[in-house]
């Protein structure tokens, strides 16, 4: 029972770390871009990158299955880098993972960094500093309450997601089989046990992560 447990706990866990680093990276500049650029077109780009808050688990399965399947540019592409296409590996499942989590660290961020005072980094470059040093010595540490908690939440998003992952990644055991698909498996089987198992860990897990982000407020 304890291998049973655990190894779909230990994927999770590393799908979350993997996609919660491709998050927070990609979230934290394209927040400080949308945050500090206008452009035109700038209210559709915002519009698509936040798409995957709103829609259907199953309709962001659908689309990563067509842009990454074995018809595509992108997914030819890619299975000529791995040897095999990525639809129901580990990989899709980390794809899977940052497309639902990236809104959160985005929008999180963006607003962050709207919120610094300008004229602490225009005084940063009147000394000197580049753009590259005004970020990371000015606007990152003075946006850090915002990016700690779009980090918090997005990773806590990642790790709870379910429906994309099934359909794009599927639920194969010790590959892609995370603790949500492991608890429908264990649902839909009657092995209660194991399902209460999983469900209170990830209660506990949310719990605390949530529970930081409102100390960190």
């Amino acid at each position: 029972m304890a291998s049973q447990y655990w190894e779909p706990m230990q994927l999770s866990l590393t799908i979350t770390a993997a996609a919660g680093l491709i998050v927070i990276i990609s979230g934290t500049f394209l927040g400080h871009f949308f945050a500090k650029k206008t452009f035109k077109g700038k209210m559709l780009v915002e519009t698509i990158l936040m798409l995957p808050l709103v829609l259907p688990p199953s309709v962001i399965g659908f689309l990563l299955i067509v842009i990454f399947g074995n018809q595509s540019i992108i997914g030819e592409w890619m299975k000529a880098i791995f040897g095999q296409s990525i639809i129901f590996t580990w990989y899709a499942a980390v794809i899977a993972a940052t497309v639902v989590a990236f809104p959160l660290m985005f929008q999180t961020a963006k607003a962050g960094f709207y919120g610094i005072d300008r004229t602490l980094e225009e005084a940063a470059k009147d000394l000197g500093a580049n753009r590259w040093l005004v970020f990371i010595r000015v606007s990152i540490p003075l946006a850090k309450k915002s990016l700690v908690a779009g980090s918090i939440l997005s990773m806590a998003r990642a790790l709870g997601e379910f429906g994309a992952t099934l359909m794009f990644a599927g639920n194969i055991p010790g590959v892609t089989q995370t603790v949500p698909t492991a608890i429908y498996m264990a649902i839909d089987s009657g092995n209660m046990t194991m399902a209460w198992l999983w469900v209170v860990s990830m209660m506990l897990l949310s719990f605390f992560l949530l529970f930081f982000v409102r100390v960190r407020e």
